[in-house]
């Protein structure tokens, strides 16, 4: 019988869609065939899951999102030790800053095969253009060392290409494993909103997003400004660190917007929605919008990414511009006026979702990605200080 496969996957912070994907696709995997590690800088209820589920994690200090050279050198030298002790086979790294360091590691230390998720991209077009032109530098630079690259949703993949990060052989596109979760019927929406001390009978616009840069809480205070008329309540399931901030925005807004933190039940809160906003700057495939989906809730999203993959404007969902939620603000009045046209556009999506997003798929991409290299660990020559 041969050995397990161990697995490093390495992540920056084990939090938000990313996090939740890299702890699902350790837990789908094959204990009987893999053995994954989870590496991160920090995490909390994930970090918990993941410990509950059985599965090994090491945290290590300085592995965090921020540019912070001293810290950055902490984290690449604790990274090396790590991976020369323990004689991986893959390193499965995620995000900007444990994609960097993680594959500089991984290449020091002899690790055979290095596998990259791109969950996203650490450039936007929200950037000043010479720090946009550097990080696509870096990730031409990190894509000569890395062995296939992992790219969450269709989008992604056709940037990654088209900015020429990796070359086309090693570009895999993959979906997101979404968690179970409920369909919308009359009990599920009165018990998320008794669980959100909603009434009943109120027009609630909510998302699910860490509160980030990233996912605009300010756009998505600017839309529900916009939607005040309509007497609609917002409701964010999520933390993060602009969480006072959008806190603040929000009441001298005037808005009413519940902000729930960060809940291990989020998905079993979106039947509490009239309508999923997603409000972000930039995306990969978010895995609440495929779960908001798959409940029955009616979706309005920024178009970035991958996002279009899933949200087909007026089949499956409504996009606007990011940077402008007056038109946000204006598809979810759509969505909220006309009923039968957001009924028409949730049983398309679900529809087109059925079957695609789910922990099987995921396993078997992952299975795929990492099984190119199976030679053992005791067979390679690797001598690091």
């Amino acid at each position: 019988m041969s050995r397990r496969l161990r697995v490093a996957a390495v992540v920056t912070r084990l939090e938000g869609g990313a996090g939740e994907m890299v702890l699902r696709g350790a837990r789908a995997l094959d204990p009987a065939e893999y053995e994954v590690t989870i590496v991160a800088g920090s995490g909390g209820r994930l970090l918990r899951e993941a410990g509950a589920a059985g599965l090994e994690t090491v945290l290590v200090p300085g592995l965090r999102a921020p540019i912070a050279p001293h810290a950055d050198v902490l984290a690449l030298a604790g990274l090396v030790r790590l991976l020369a002790r323990r004689r991986f086979d893959v390193v499965h790294t995620n995000c900007a800053k444990a994609g960097t360091l993680g594959r500089i590691a991984a290449r020091r230390t002899g690790v055979p095969r290095v596998v990259h998720t791109y969950h996203g991209f650490p450039f936007h077009e929200f950037q000043r253009v010479t720090r946009r032109a550097t990080y696509v530098a870096v990730e031409r630079a990190l894509g000569r060392i890395t062995d296939l690259s992992l790219c969450v949703g269709t989008g992604v993949a056709v940037e990654a290409l088209r900015r020429r990060l990796v070359p086309p052989e090693r570009v895999r596109t993959i979906g997101v494993a979404v968690a179970p979760g409920p369909v919308l019927t009359p009990q599920s929406r009165h018990d998320a909103r008794r669980a959100l001390r909603l009434p009943p009978d109120v027009p609630v616009v909510g998302t699910v997003a860490r509160l980030t840069y990233q996912k605009a809480p300010d756009d998505f205070v600017e839309a529900l400004r916009a939607l005040r008329p309509r007497g609609v309540v917002g409701v964010w399931v999520g933390g993060g660190e602009l969480a006072g901030e959008a806190r603040d925005l929000a009441v001298r807004a005037g808005v009413p917007l519940v902000f729930t933190g960060d809940r291990a039940d989020a998905v079993d809160l979106l039947p509490a929605f009239d309508v999923f906003a997603m409000s972000s700057r930039y995306e990969g495939l978010p895995l609440a919008v495929v779960e908001a989906m798959r409940c029955g809730i009616p979706v309005a999203a920024t178009a970035v990414n991958a996002v279009g993959d899933v949200v087909v404007p007026g089949e499956t969902g409504l996009l606007a511009p990011p940077g402008r939620p007056e038109l946000l603000a204006a598809a979810v009045a759509r969505l909220l006026d006309e009923p039968c046209e957001a009924l028409r556009m949730t049983r398309a999506a679900a529809a087109g979702i059925a079957g695609r997003h789910d922990s099987a798929a995921l396993a078997e991409a992952l299975g795929d990605a990492y099984g190119g290299s199976r030679t053992p660990a005791a067979d390679r020559v690797m001598h690091v200080e």
